[in-house]
């Protein structure tokens, strides 16, 4: 059964923010690049340890993929088959911020 893919509000906000960014150069390679993060995620709905753990915590249902320059951060909670999309944030940026 596949999972439920939900993305949170911040990583909502994390990915119209990078297309915006983008866009101020080249609105084509903008919405190509932010289709291929929604591809990402949408991969997770039948492969949900399909990334690796996020190397600084210390949690397996935490997990991130990366597609450079952007770590696409997620929790699986295998007990109700979903998974949170919790952040699309850009290496670059320093420590990883995550609200819980």
């Amino acid at each position: 059964m596949a999972f439920k893919v939900v993305v949170t509000e911040d990583a909502n906000q994390d990915l119209a923010e990078l297309v915006l960014y983008i866009a101020q150069d080249n609105q084509p390679a903008a919405e190509r690049f932010g289709f291929a993060l929604l591809d990402k995620i949408k991969i997770l709905e039948n492969h949900p340890f399909l990334g690796r753990i996020v190397p600084e915590r210390d949690d397996p249902t935490l997990r991130e993929i990366i597609h450079p320059p952007y770590r696409v951060v997620y929790r699986v909670y295998q007990d109700r088959q979903l998974i949170e999309v919790l952040r699309f944030w850009h290496g670059a940026r320093g420590e990883l911020k995550l609200r819980r």
